[in-house]
């Protein structure tokens, strides 16, 4: 992996290119394949496809975001995607043109049309435009080769599903849509359709397959190594682009990115080992990065609840509640919580054999991490409509404590919402959430079990791992109760 360049913009930039120069090779084989397979189709019919796959090309990209956003309660945002639905609707109008030689121009041109608008419509409203980090990392063109079954396989599906509802369609509309052409002509035109139809959507799906196999590649932020800024300050190129990139941009998600690889796995160890600097200041600005999307999750989960965690039974009313959409578009970020919550554990879980100077604990960044782990937690929990209530010391030892460290009294109004929530958009990805908060944080008290044991026999369980400030959701005895139960290892 190439260092990333001194200004992130310029990174950006040459994605983008390398994106566009790329995108032209399967769409000039694609058409290649077209003209030797379709009798009627021109040469220089070359020219206005690859325009307009070009346009296409430009207009997925400026859709595309790693973070995901409501579509409709953002006027500019509408405005785009809008824009992206008549750019597909366009170049499939003038690709199906190509393909049959500008022949029966009208009936044609409509079907084209319809195809891009059926590409456009999927889209956008199956979210395809969030892009999608891969857990494991591979070169690029080994990542590309993967997915080109799949976008096979999906364009055979969306070909089919538009040959029959233009066919359908053009048959309703009056003339001079209709054909009048002899029968054996008609369902030649129709064999002819359907294959430049496939062709249209195969481009389009190894294109938008190279849009994200491109700009979702690792990139180290980071001086080469052995250089002077390598020996002084290896983590400026990081620190910069977290701290000053804007939240929702591709460069701030790279960098975190970037961040866990560093963090989870033993490569680039020396740019680890760099952030438990003596001073403690690297460290506490590392973990504060991270941490500010939990806490803002947490937030904006409490805001929609009223901070309140005895009132299991408004989950029915949120998921019904117009003002649920924008927690809901909060839940689907989950790649970048899921990042913040693995980067501060395997941070934390490393500074017990790494940490030098003792950064991470007179900093307070421990504490810190853990009262926001379980905070979260605690917040998406009662977002699911987990009830988390607070147990006496006596019921909390022995065995015959666990059930009532666990219970829920307000399972039976939970069941009554479970049928809507069940299948509701944000169900999946609370769940998803909050398994990786619990791993996260049994990943520290695993690390740490014998200090916080020790710890807990001393009475100092909370002085050294909650914060004394009033948590962002829940309670501070509450959060104490919880990190018992992961001491324990009975929190599910």
């Amino acid at each position: 992996m190439s260092p990333t360049p001194s200004k992130p913009e310029i990174l950006l930039n040459n994605r983008f290119l390398s994106y566009l120069i790329w995108q032209s090779i399967p769409s000039t084989l694609i058409f290649l394949f077209s003209f030797f397979l379709l009798p009627e189709t021109p040469f220089w019919s070359f020219l206005p496809f690859l325009t307009f796959q070009f346009i296409f090309s430009v207009s997925l990209s400026f859709v595309s975001s790693p973070s995901s956003h409501p579509i409709f309660l953002n006027f500019k945002l509408s405005l785009t995607f809008l824009l992206f639905i008549t750019a597909s609707a366009l170049s499939g109008s003038v690709a199906a043109l190509s393909f049959s030689g500008f022949n029966s121009f009208g009936r044609v041109g409509l079907r084209g049309f319809l195809v891009g608008l059926i590409f456009g419509f999927h889209y956008v409203f199956k979210r395809r435009w969030v892009l999608e980090f891969p857990i494991i990392q591979r070169p690029p063109f080994f990542n590309f080769k993967m997915g080109i079954p799949l976008a096979a396989k999906r364009a055979f599906k969306l070909s089919t599903v538009a040959f029959i509802f233009s066919a359908l369609l053009l048959e309703i509309i009056p003339h001079p849509f209709k054909s009048s052409i002899a029968k054996r002509a008609f369902f030649a035109e129709h064999i002819v359709f359907f294959v430049g139809s496939f062709a249209i959507f195969f481009c389009w799906e190894l294109t938008h397959n190279l849009h994200r196999v491109l700009h979702t590649k690792r990139s180290v932020f980071a001086p080469p190594r052995g250089s002077a800024a390598a020996e002084t300050n290896p983590s400026e190129h990081l620190l910069s682009a977290l701290e000053e990139s804007n939240p929702k941009s591709l460069l701030r998600y790279l960098a975190y990115l970037d961040l866990c690889m560093v963090c989870e796995n033993n490569v680039d160890t020396w740019r680890r080992a760099a952030f438990f600097e003596e001073s403690g200041e690297t460290y506490k600005r590392v973990v504060a990065v991270c941490l500010r999307p939990l806490e803002q999750l947490t937030s904006r989960l409490g805001e929609s609840m009223g901070n309140s965690t005895d009132k299991p039974t408004q989950l029915s009313d949120q998921l019904s509640s117009p003002t649920d959409v924008k927690h809901v578009e909060e839940l689907y970020n989950f790649q970048l919580y899921a990042w913040c919550s693995r980067i501060v554990a395997s941070l934390t879980a490393a500074s017990r054999r790494e940490d030098k100077f003792g950064a991470a604990q007179l900093s307070g960044s421990n504490a810190a991490v853990v009262t926001t782990l379980i905070s979260c937690l605690v917040a998406v929990e009662n977002f699911m409509g987990k009830k988390t209530n607070l147990q006496s010391p006596n019921q909390l030892l022995g065995s015959s404590g666990i059930k009532w460290a666990t219970a829920n009294s307000g399972r039976l109004d939970i069941a009554a919402a479970s049928s809507k929530r069940k299948n509701g958009p944000a169900n999946s990805k609370a769940y998803a959430i909050a398994d990786v908060l619990k791993t996260s944080i049994y990943q520290i008290v695993s690390s740490f079990h014998d200090e916080m044991l020790a710890g807990t026999k001393a009475s100092l369980l909370e002085k050294d791992w909650i914060t004394s400030e009033k948590p962002l959701f829940g309670t501070r005895e509450m959060l104490i109760q919880k990190l018992r139960l992961f001491l324990d290892f009975r929190a599910t």
